[in-house]
């Protein structure tokens, strides 16, 4: 499986941006999907994660109530809709799929227990 993100870009505080990550080669249903940042200097940091079939989601503090993620499994497709941009949002969002349990446990796995990663894409949030 190939994951593809998509939907960075440059966009002002308080502004929104959708950004998607579809898999192709073979389906995502199985996998528990999420998205991570990480700014220049800092560490990995987990967003938000979503179970195989949607019905669990978790997000980091810093997120809620900002943003949401969501998935169509038909597209083999993972959403993440910021909302209410800050300027500390301003990172590297990657996303990577792994069949590991929805919750804040979800995001401490070494990076090679994760079956698939994205590439990564730009979120600037500036003025």
């Amino acid at each position: 499986v190939q994951l593809q993100a998509s939907g960075g870009g440059l966009v002002q505080p308080g502004g929104s941006l959708r950004l998607s990550c579809a898999g192709t080669g073979r389906t995502l249903n199985y996998y528990a999907l999420g998205w991570f940042r990480q700014a220049p200097g800092k560490e990995r940091e987990g967003v938000s994660c979503i179970s195989s079939t949607g019905s669990s989601t978790y997000y980091t503090d810093s997120v809620k109530g900002r943003f949401t993620i969501s998935r169509d499994n038909a597209k083999n497709t993972v959403y993440l809709q910021m909302n209410n941009l800050k300027p500390e949002d301003t990172a590297v969002y990657y996303c990577a799929a792994g069949r590991f349990l929805v919750g804040s446990s979800w995001f401490r796995r070494r990076q090679d227990e994760y079956d698939y990663w994205g590439q990564g894409t730009q979120v600037t949030v500036s003025s």
